[in-house]
């Protein structure tokens, strides 16, 4: 009699793997509906799908699925947020990101959907098209309530620690999107000037969080693609947060651009992501780049890849950590220009 194979392979993950992508549906859907907006307090799901105006039979499932992804509590047939939940899915919460979330699905959804094709045959040939304003200026919004959902308060109050930072009058923050990091740092001194340079309707953005934050008389802005045009100088600091990867493949140009920015004794603040373990970690980082990678663009940079080009242009110092964020850890590179 023939047996069946003895195996002691656990293949859990691999389950894990393939449930993926209902998880992601089921929450880009509730995103798309607004369901966390409605679960404050405990609800039935008569109750949501009432208020939606949505079918209550298959309303019940996808809060089903969202209790199993304990993005929600069921109790007694109600459902309500977690606190993580309320926080970040709510759409009236300060720290909402759920727009994010749908943005990085539309983005990862056009990057895979040609994935056989290009691992065939290669790239298509009409490449991706990364110059529409109104793209950035989405992502830019989308990005803003990660930002100042902690993340800018936190390296704000790391770069505050940097030896001289007091005595810094102009900050330049590079590529900065929304341009929290830049109000949060300017806000740690008592008197420092910041720029923020992005493209020119990402600036508008960053235009409207100055306004909120009460920082038009310290913090202005400049428009342009910072890889071609000049960047202004004399800065006493200039920040780059994850922006460098569009210099990736002339980095040692731009942070010679950047060294020339800087007046003597000047400190630049690179935070960049740093894939370890042969391009394979961190896992979260990977796979959000595996969209672009796949549209053509290889844009992730290996540990101290920064830092050492850092070296190779000029700067005295450069010293490394990593900072855990809630997306992933990322490497915090401060290099000085000797006096």
């Amino acid at each position: 009699m023939k047996k069946l194979p003895d195996l002691d392979t656990r293949i859990d993950h691999l389950y894990d793997i393939m449930n993926g992508y209902t998880g992601t549906r089921l929450l880009i859907t509730a995103i798309e509906l607004k369901i966390f907006d409605c679960l404050s307090t405990p609800q039935s799901a008569e109750t949501v799908a009432s208020r939606l105006e949505t079918h209550p039979v298959y309303t019940g499932y996808l809060l089903d699925g969202l209790a199993a992804l304990s993005l929600l509590d069921k109790n007694n047939g109600c459902y309500s947020n977690k606190p993580d939940t309320q926080a970040v899915l709510h759409s009236q919460s300060p720290a909402y990101q759920g727009q994010g979330f749908s943005m990085m699905h539309k983005m990862s959804e056009s990057g895979l959907k040609d994935m056989d094709h290009v691992v065939r045959f290669g790239l298509r040939e009409n490449p991706v098209d990364v110059s529409d304003e109104a793209v950035w200026e989405a992502y830019a919004r989308s990005m803003a309530n990660y930002e100042r959902g902690g993340t800018a308060q936190q390296v704000a109050l790391r770069v505050a620690e940097i030896e001289g930072f007091s005595s810094f009058k102009k900050m330049l923050d590079l590529g900065g999107g929304p341009g929290l990091h830049c109000i949060a740092t300017v806000a740690e001194h008592p008197s420092m000037q910041g720029v923020i340079f992005d493209r020119p309707a990402v600036v508008k953005v960053a235009e409207e969080f100055i306004a909120e934050y009460e920082m038009t008389d310290r913090v202005t802005t400049m428009a342009g693609d910072y890889i071609k045009d000049p960047i202004g100088e004399n800065y006493d600091l200039i920040w780059a947060g994850a922006t460098l990867n569009f210099a990736r493949f002339d980095l040692k140009t731009m942070l010679e651009k950047i060294y020339h920015a800087l007046k003597p004794g000047g400190v630049f603040v690179s935070f960049a992501d740093g894939v370890t373990h042969e391009r394979t970690r961190p896992k979260a980082y990977v796979l959000g780049s595996i969209s672009w990678m796949f549209s053509g663009q290889d844009l992730m940079f290996n540990r101290g890849e920064i830092a050492e080009t850092m070296r190779s242009v000029g700067f005295s110092s450069v010293e490394s950590e990593t900072v855990n964020t809630a997306m992933m850890p990322m490497e915090l590179d401060i290099a000085r220009k000797a006096l």
